[in-house]
């Protein structure tokens, strides 16, 4: 036989049930492991120029086509190409830039922004977008806009060499230049975590320079070694794309947005054999395990958010501040001092709270107490006169 007090008991139990089984998704959704960003962004750099280069383009063309696909906008995508393969006279495809000689997907589209084409792709671009260090008549299109909830990922393809990559065949990038404009975007909060990925020959040694926290970096070949093409097209008459990024990218076709793979799985696909290059992997400034890092959490869109804690008098301290340095004049000029005044809490923001009920920040959270309270006080009478009547 149930008593009032099992009854009143048994009622509690049930409501922290409801109230545990409400905000546990929240809780779980906050509260989870993993990246800590709240927006994702990507530079894609072709450094190459001449019809004879085709294949960077394509490279470059496939990872934006890939980051795109996975969420990432084109506003916060700098895509730099060098030259423009798409309308090349030698192009038997005008418009066009395929990446295998089945031509089934064309990298180059009516869907493309194209931030720095020809002759703007230059050492100093690059690295005045990656720093921020940008003339006031940029447009914001070009920019970097990053601030340091923001993971970075960052492309490069071309010619190269020992710690250095060629830009426009007419001047050269060095491993120290890349690794100190890094270090100023951490200095300044430009990056959450970035990740650095570069097909060139001996690719490696680009990233044997860096040193600042929170970088990821891999390339395509060790030192002394050579980065190859994958495939020729006859009708083209030049190679399309780059061994080392066409296995990337056709990893990358099995990802989608919501997809659970971890960087741990794209560099578990690296087969020497097939890429003809050994590739390598930079992981001892980068903090997260590699399996517990999620691809998506540089090729994707974020599905994170940060929660800041509310500025309930923002909207009247205006206000607030007009009133308040009204009264303080004329209490000079009366020779008048409140000293009640001093101290007190401002009533504005409770009363429009009040007023305005659910629709504010303040009153949301009493409404909601409210009817928390209301509903618990309507089932505690409904079991104390069920108590009663027994």
């Amino acid at each position: 036989m149930f008593t009032p007090f099992r009854l009143v008991l048994l009622v509690l139990l049930s409501v922290a049930c409801l109230v545990k089984a409400q905000y546990e998704p929240v809780t779980d959704f906050f509260g989870r492991q993993g990246s800590s960003h709240t927006n994702n962004w990507a530079v894609l750099v072709c450094s190459s120029r001449y019809w004879f280069n085709y294949r960077h383009m394509a490279n470059a063309l496939g990872m934006y086509r890939t980051v795109k696909r996975l969420g990432i906008p084109d506003s916060n995508i700098i895509l730099m190409l060098a030259d423009d393969a798409a309308c090349n006279p030698r192009n038997k495809f005008p418009g066009c830039v395929y990446s295998s000689s089945a031509k089934t997907l064309d990298l180059y589209g009516d869907n493309i922004e194209v931030d720095y084409r020809g002759y703007e792709v230059t050492v100093e671009n690059f690295l005045r977008v990656l720093t921020g260090r940008v003339e006031p008549s940029v447009p914001r299109s070009k920019r970097l806009l990053t601030d340091d909830r923001s993971n970075v990922f960052i492309y490069m393809t071309g010619h190269g060499g020992n710690e250095f990559l060629k830009f426009q065949d007419s001047e050269e990038i060095s491993a120290f230049d890349i690794a100190d404009a890094v270090a100023q975007m951490w200095e300044k909060k430009r990056y959450n975590e970035l990740f650095f990925m570069i097909d060139t020959c001996q690719a490696n040694t680009m990233y044997s320079k860096f040193y600042s926290p929170n970088v990821l970096a891999t390339g395509s070949s060790v030192i002394h070694e050579n980065s190859y093409s994958h495939e020729n097209d006859r009708d083209i008459g030049v190679a399309v794309i780059d061994s080392y990024t066409h296995y990337v990218l056709e990893y990358m076709e099995g990802i989608n947005k919501t997809s659970q793979a971890t960087m741990q799985d794209l560099f578990d696909t690296y087969d020497p054999d097939k890429i003809n290059s050994h590739p390598g992997v930079r992981s001892d400034l980068f903090p997260r395990p590699l399996r517990h890092t999620l691809v998506t959490d540089f090729f994707g869109g974020v599905a994170q958010a940060e929660v800041l804690p509310p500025v309930y008098a923002a909207p009247f301290s205006n206000i607030s501040a007009v009133r308040n340095a009204e009264a303080d004049e004329d209490a000079e000029e009366d020779g008048i001092t409140d000293f009640a005044a001093i101290g007190a809490l401002d009533s504005e923001p409770f009363l429009a709270a009040l007023a305005k009920g659910p629709e504010s920040a303040l009153g949301a959270p009493l409404a909601r107490n409210a009817r928390t309270w209301a509903s618990s006080g309507i089932v505690l009478l409904l079991v104390g006169w069920i108590a009663s009547r027994r």
